[in-house]
């Protein structure tokens, strides 16, 4: 299932690779804003770029407030169980940390599908933290994003053996990609001043932090203030869905109408590949999107990353951090600009990552029932890649009583994506 725009970048070259094996039988539900008209309904692009959706879904439940977060999650967990028993796949694949994300692993879980989570192990803020390493408890094995990750996986309780790499597979679109953005990428739709993509631009995304409720219309006003005092020609995307989101988007409403700022250009929603050649070419990226902690850093692109949003994150050192407070904001990004472009980073990746994860999925055995590794010290019957390199602790012993888990080769699995 695809929830959202960013992780169907991450997840495409992904998808891509699974489609290419003939061991693999993909699936693929969108839901989540992918299927939302107000959000562009994103779901066209994934069917323009050739792939077969196998059902949408409807789960937001509008308001976008903590209520209506909490029960998007229920009503999220009835579809995905009903689409799970319509589709009856093998293995369940889920990234990173969105709410839908846990309602699929939660209804995967207890219907005893195998689960693989993408992007575990990963420190950030909000409630999106706490999401992710839910996620990590319900599912059977995992690719992380970097050693760290990997490592904090294994303190959680997590097998060895279930890591099956390591690495974000956005890299591998970024290792690629042709960065050059012509003007109707961010000209063709959206409103306000048309960008000139010849002169320096900044890109700027700023959603609203979960637990910060109430606070976020407060924090983007200072961050639009600090934008003004650049007048730097800006592209804006709207925020996501979460709780406060419409608060962050009355405040952009209201500080458009009533300064008309010639500098502002507001889009709804970028092409995956677009968003990459935007952000890769901007002057600086302003805002709180985990894109400019991992993507970011594969183009070099400063960063001024703003708040709490993706507190401890693990980033390098093209991003900056600073509180919502306009006169931070404002200096931080000055200098940010002044020093232009950094050196590339692989810390999230090395542009070669969905191979490898495609080529595990065909090697993993499917298992039900997990425990925490320091108590049992087992290792996981089925063999992984070898990419994650963590080793396994001597003593290490195969779960018993369960004879599909131990039994032999790994047969053809049907893999349904939920990107979260």
């Amino acid at each position: 299932m695809l929830v959202d725009r960013a992780n169907y970048g991450r997840l495409k070259p992904v998808i891509r690779a699974i489609s290419h094996r003939p061991e693999l039988e993909l699936q693929i539900l969108a839901a989540g804003t992918m299927v939302l008209a107000r959000f562009g309904h994103p779901v066209d692009v994934v069917a323009a770029d050739g792939f077969r959706i196998d059902g949408e879904i409807f789960v937001e439940l509008e308001g976008s407030t903590p209520t209506t977060m909490a029960k998007s999650v229920g009503f999220a967990v009835v579809e995905f169980a009903s689409e799970f028993q319509r589709l009856k796949p093998d293995v369940v694949l889920l990234i990173g940390d969105r709410y839908e994300a846990l309602a699929a692993a939660i209804a995967a879980a207890y219907m005893n599908i195998c689960i693989v989570h993408v992007q575990g192990g990963e420190v950030s803020g909000s409630i999106d933290e706490s999401a992710r390493h839910a996620i990590s408890k319900f599912a059977h094995y995992h690719f992380p994003s970097t050693k760290r990750s990997a490592e904090y996986l294994i303190r959680m309780g997590e097998t060895p053996s279930t890591i099956l790499g390591i690495g974000c597979p956005s890299s591998d679109i970024a290792r690629t990609l042709d960065t050059r953005v012509t003007p109707a990428m961010v000209n063709a739709a959206g409103s306000g001043t048309m960008l000139d993509v010849n002169k320096p631009y900044l890109l700027v995304i700023f959603h609203p932090t979960t637990t910060e409720y109430g606070g976020e219309q407060a924090q983007i006003q200072q961050l639009l203030s600090a934008l003004d005092r650049l007048s730097l020609q800006t592209l804006l995307l709207w925020p996501n869905i979460d709780a406060g989101a419409d608060q962050i988007s009355k405040a952009i409403r209201i500080f458009r109408d009533q300064n008309a700022p010639k500098w502002l250009r507001i889009v709804t929603n970028l092409m995956p590949e677009h968003y990459l050649k935007v952000l890769a070419s901007a002057a600086c990226a302003i805002g709180n999107s985990s894109s400019f902690v991992r993507d970011a850093g594969y183009f070099g692109t400063p960063v001024v990353l703003v708040g709490e949003r993706q507190k401890g994150r693990e980033a390098d050192i093209h991003v900056s951090r600073v509180a919502p407070v306009a006169d931070d904001i404002f200096r931080t990004s000055l200098r940010q600009i002044e020093h232009g472009r950094y050196a590339p980073s692989s810390l999230y990746g090395d542009g070669m990552v969905s191979e490898r994860l495609a080529e595990s999925l065909t090697r993993l055995r499917p298992y039900t029932q997990k425990r925490l590794h320091y108590i049992f010290e087992e290792t996981v019957a089925g063999p992984t890649n070898g990419h994650a390199n963590l080793g396994h602790h001597p003593g290490e012993r195969r779960i018993e009583g369960d004879s599909e888990q131990e039994s032999g080769a790994a047969r053809e699995q049907t893999v349904i994506g939920i990107h979260g």
